[in-house]
């Protein structure tokens, strides 16, 4: 058993409330399976697959194998210049995964970094294509697309922008989709407010098509609570986006590699954008990666009208990196081996009657789901809600992800049955002891 380290002030932590966890941290010392171990040697079920990531669940041989070769072989290769053969295989599996006419990938280090890429792709793409004048990206109320300068933009959780200045010039933002009134406790796509879609069209009239470079949105939005697109919107806004020349960027950070029970939520929607942004999945989260995968025709354009050698100047250090292919190779084996896509998909009728049967807890507003995932929105208390039940499902055993007073769960695609019973048993005793 690991020790926990005397001092934990040194370390920064990423989106906590660093000053509450330093007082009674939640430790979490090795991984197997569906389960976490804490440095009290209890087991802790993982409902939310790390941070919507590790999709085949912990400790896997194959990727964990993979990796420890690969650091012996290979550990590091500049991708300016010079390539491996894992990147180049890795990039052809991935394309072979996505939908056609999508066949090119660039390679980055997170979903942030994926994201600033396609905008960066977006408008270099219409610049090279003799229509510099697309420079406006539109995002929407409640998005999510990481925490570089580009997604905190085009982003729309208020308290990611509320710190940083005036941030990009350019950006609009659509509304969001969420309404209580009419949809809560929908099983599935909510049947209202596909019409939203079409205040995309009054932004184009306030600002011209020609202007417009590109519409970036989750197909569903996972990071603010779990919010799926009604029905008809997403073909909506890619209508309108045809219609006006505007490229339209699914970001499937969350989505992509069998979330919903299909590669992409592409496919999953019948809904094919321009440009698709993942990370998580792509290397099951034990090695930090993403990708931006294109359509051809964007890809084909930047290479014959391109005005240097260098098609594109934008790139990472670890773009690509050995360990990171490695590591992705053997995630995306492993889901094939094990058909894990299809059986999220075989699962989730199971896991959506199991979760909305905690319908009548106490404080219990919203329950909403797709593919595998689930939120459980609770009545207001300025997040207290939320944190409370984090925490003691955490001394119940279950690591659960809160937004304000969401609760979102989202667990590895091997869950059993009989382990999406014990989170719902578990989950019901939660609710009942938080106030």
């Amino acid at each position: 058993m690991t020790a926990r380290p005397n001092n934990l002030d040194s370390y920064w932590m990423p989106f906590t409330a660093n000053k509450q966890f330093k007082k009674d941290p939640r430790m979490l010392v090795s991984a197997d399976g569906m389960y976490y171990t804490s440095d009290d040697g209890r087991q802790i079920m993982d409902t939310s697959a790390g941070l919507w990531c590790v999709n085949a669940g912990h400790n896997r041989p194959k990727i964990r194998e993979a990796v420890q070769a690969q650091v012996a072989e290979l550990d590091y290769c500049p991708s300016f210049q010079f390539g491996h053969p894992k990147a180049f295989e890795l990039a052809n599996q991935v394309a072979e995964l996505f939908p056609d006419g999508m066949n090119h990938v660039f390679f980055t280090n997170s979903g942030s970094e994926s994201v600033d890429t396609a905008l960066k792709i977006a408008l270099a793409y219409h610049r090279t294509n003799g229509q510099g004048t697309r420079t406006r990206l539109i995002g929407r109320e409640r998005g999510y697309h990481g925490t570089g300068f580009g997604g905190i933009t085009v982003g729309g959780l208020v308290k990611n922008r509320m710190y940083f200045g005036s941030l990009l010039t350019g950006a609009d933002h659509m509304p969001h989709t969420h309404d209580l009134a009419k949809n809560a406790f929908t099983k599935g796509c909510p049947d209202h407010g596909a019409e939203l879609a079409d205040e995309l069209e009054n932004i184009v009239a306030l600002h011209d098509a020609s202007n417009i470079a590109a519409v970036i949105v989750e197909p569903m939005a996972g990071s603010t609570g779990v919010l799926m697109p009604p029905k008809g919107y997403l073909q909506r806004l890619r209508e309108i986006c045809t219609k006006h020349g505007i490229l339209l960027i699914f970001d499937e950070v969350i989505t992509a590699f069998g979330r919903l029970g299909t590669a992409t939520a592409s496919d999953y929607f019948g809904v094919k954008p321009d440009i698709i942004t993942c990370a998580k999945g792509l290397t099951n989260g034990v090695v930090p990666m993403g990708a931006v995968v294109v359509a051809d025709y964007i890809y084909d354009t930047m290479m014959e009208k391109a005005d240097s050698p260098i098609e594109l100047f934008h790139g990472y250090t670890y773009s690509g990196h050995p360990i990171a292919s490695a590591a992705g190779l053997a995630s995306l084996e492993t889901y094939r081996e094990e058909g894990l896509f299809q059986r999220a998909h075989d699962l989730a009728p199971y896991w959506e009657e199991s979760l909305h049967q905690l319908k009548d807890c106490k404080n219990v507003i919203d329950i909403r789901n797709i593919g595998l995932v689930g939120a459980i929105e609770l009545e207001a208390k300025g997040g207290t809600r939320g944190f409370n039940a984090m925490v003691e499902a955490y001394k119940q055993g279950l690591m659960i992800r809160i937004t304000g007073d969401i609760i979102a769960m989202s667990p590895p695609l091997i869950i059993e049955k009989k382990e999406i019973d014990q989170i719902m048993e578990t989950m019901r005793s939660v609710l009942a002891a938080i106030d």
